[in-house]
């Protein structure tokens, strides 16, 4: 199995978005994609099932923030102070798509104790909610009110949050590892009342953490990005190989 690392930096949501599914859709079964990347200008992304309607557009485009639907499940983000993965395999891996959903968090976590020792108490959720009915309360809409199984947290607040896609043959899988905490505004761009907003947005404090809260100091979005690369380098028993980004 060849391993592809991509490193694309920081670009739309639109072209985010369209380069992971571009990639899903023109893998071979012996490749691996492994992508880190940023947004600019920040960006609101919500699940393939939820509907536009739930955002304040008009509120986001006069703070220039970008409005995109993801190729895969779970809710709204607000995409501006985080690293973005994705890592796109075929089936023929072998692993299911729940062992890759494990398997993706647990070589991330090794990335992130690389970068800080700090990180080394990350811990992954090991129950998984009943998101029937959390879909049904007001912060359903967000995607990091809530944990799922396997997802990396510390101290019981939501570090990363991952969604998976399978499509035929192939699975997709991208995720926000929380660097900052301007994720915290995504409720201001709900459409709902004011008093909701300031409800959501202490719920998103209480459960949600960051790099830089753990830490104490400010992201080195370049060294994060290289501990990563080495943890799940280290984790898979793999080596990574540098390719041309694929053209859209």
């Amino acid at each position: 199995m060849k391993w592809i690392l991509i490193n694309s930096g920081a670009n739309s949501g639109q072209y985010n978005m369209d380069l992971d599914l571009e990639m899903a859709r023109e893998l071979n079964e012996n490749t691996v994609y492994f992508r880190l990347y940023r947004w600019d200008p920040y960006c609101i992304s919500i699940g393939f099932n939820q509907d536009f309607d739930e955002i304040d557009s008009c509120l986001a485009k006069a703070n220039g923030i970008e409005v995109v639907k993801r190729p895969t499940g779970g809710r709204a983000i607000l995409h501006s102070e985080e690293l973005t993965y994705s890592i796109i395999l075929p089936t023929s891996i072998g692993k299911s798509a729940k062992q890759i959903y494990l398997e993706i968090s647990e070589a991330l976590i090794k990335g992130l104790i690389n970068y800080n020792s700090k990180l080394s108490t990350l811990s992954m959720e090991d129950i998984q909610p009943d998101f029937s009915r959390l879909l049904k309360e007001p912060s359903g809409s967000l995607c990091f009110a809530s944990t799922a199984k396997n997802e990396v947290k510390f101290e019981h607040k939501k570090l990363i949050g991952s969604a998976q896609r399978k499509f035929q043959n192939v699975i997709l899988q991208h995720g926000s590892i929380l660097c900052g905490n301007n994720h915290l505004e995504l409720p201001r761009y709900l459409n709902i009342e004011n008093t909701e907003k300031e409800k959501l947005q202490s719920e998103l404090f209480e459960k949600t953490i960051s790099i830089e809260d753990i830490t104490s100091e400010k992201i080195d979005y370049e060294e994060l990005g290289n501990c990563l690369v080495v943890g799940v380098q280290e984790y898979f028993g793999i080596q990574f190989e540098n390719e041309e980004i694929p053209h859209l």
